[in-house]
């Protein structure tokens, strides 16, 4: 077992970091503060070719494979969570869908583009009353000639307003009692494809997060993804997919925290002596670095898990989801209580970190969601 990184796997995180500290990390704070989207970072990103990271070459991605991926996101997320989940589901929720089940029609239209940071992708799913229960959806297609009419409303979509193409999960008929759900892709500029109302969020603030509304929305027959009635194949088998990224991003803002806490602790002093030198605090320090370095273990291993398409992909990927992500949270608060009175203030970089992990739980699979998949695995 080789836990060392190959070097095109080491150049990768390399490069990441250096732009991420000096082109994403200096302004984080501020799009924060005004929730701006980071457009700039985005066209930056794009030339390195990590709006397209997971596609192949021949689409004019840059082919990397998952660990590549894996590490390129928790370095983005060091630096800003809102920029990686934004990276994160153009590659894992909308280009990857794309490149698993789209013709070469669909690939050559949308992932080429993707590919090359000319458009941005989302993911279409949630709604408001279905959210973990995803079967539960309402917007509706109906066959019309050539076309698909799409009525209905979706909630949560990340880059919602900025996406060039949208994955849609609708109902198209019942099967044996159930809906039957199938998957398509709408452009952004579809008619009757709007903005509803703009999410102002308590964490990854500089990250667009809308609620979309589709009123008679028509969609060419050409552009079901997976063929009917396959949506929710469509839609797990991209969450798996995604949970790697999320798992990548929450070992990223944890690692930021983390180092945030460890220079303060050296720096602040009490009682006569750098706060360092209490026990308590070298006690939660030693922590929230082992917990750490196993979140980013379990997810490097899903990662090279589905570089080799190994059978328990997807038990893993929730495993690293679950784990990486709670303890985005926990570390977050600690690096808080390290930092005393300080870090309940937006003048420290861990009050940012503590808003943007806490959704780490919650999208792409609540924790209580990846313990239903971890234990079904288990019970299988």
């Amino acid at each position: 077992m080789n836990f060392e990184l190959t070097e095109q796997q080491q150049m990768v995180q390399t490069a990441v970091r250096e732009f991420a500290r000096n082109e994403i990390a200096p302004l984080a704070r501020e799009y924060d503060e005004a929730e701006k989207f980071p457009r700039k970072q985005l066209e930056g990103l794009a030339e390195l070719g990590l709006l397209g990271m997971i596609i192949p070459e021949e689409y004019g991605g840059a082919g990397f494979d998952s660990v590549s991926y894996a590490l390129a996101l928790e370095e983005i997320a060091k630096a800003d969570a809102s920029v990686a989940v934004i990276v994160g589901v153009t590659n894992s929720v909308c280009g990857y869908p794309i490149l698993s089940w789209g013709t070469e029609e669909q690939k050559q239209k949308y992932l080429v583009p993707l590919a090359k940071g000319e458009m941005l992708g989302a993911f279409c799913l949630s709604e408001p009353q279905a959210g973990s229960d995803a079967g539960n959806l309402k917007t509706h297609a109906e066959a019309d000639g050539d076309f698909y009419i799409l009525n209905g409303t979706k909630s949560w979509v990340t880059n919602g307003g900025e996406a060039g193409v949208y994955i849609v999960m609708a109902v198209t008929g019942e099967n044996n009692g159930l809906k039957e759900i199938t998957s398509f892709l709408i452009e952004g500029e579809t008619k009757g494809f709007t903005v509803s109302s703009v999410e102002h969020k308590m964490g990854q603030r500089a990250s667009q997060t809308t609620e979309m509304s589709l009123t008679d929305v028509k969609v060419p027959k050409e552009n079901l993804l997976g063929g009917l009635g396959n949506g929710l194949k469509v839609a797990f088998s991209s969450l798996d997919n995604g949970r790697i990224g999320i798992a990548s991003l929450s070992v990223g803002i944890a690692q930021a925290a983390l180092e945030e806490a460890n220079s303060y602790a050296k720096d602040r002093t009490a009682f006569g002596q750098p706060i360092a030198e209490f026990q308590a605090i070298q006690f939660k320090l030693a922590d929230m670095t082992t917990e750490t370095q196993a979140a980013r273990l379990l997810t490097l291993r899903a990662a090279a898990m589905k570089d080799a398409n190994h059978k328990q992909t997807g038990i893993f990927a929730s495993m690293a989801k679950l784990f990486a992500s709670e303890n985005a949270n926990r570390v977050c608060a600690e690096a808080i209580q390290i930092h005393g009175g300080n870090g309940y203030s937006r003048h420290y970089n861990v009050e940012k970190y503590y808003r943007d992990a806490r959704i780490t739980t919650i999208y792409e699979g609540t924790s209580e969601i990846q313990r239903i998949v971890i234990s079904r695995g288990i019970l299988k």
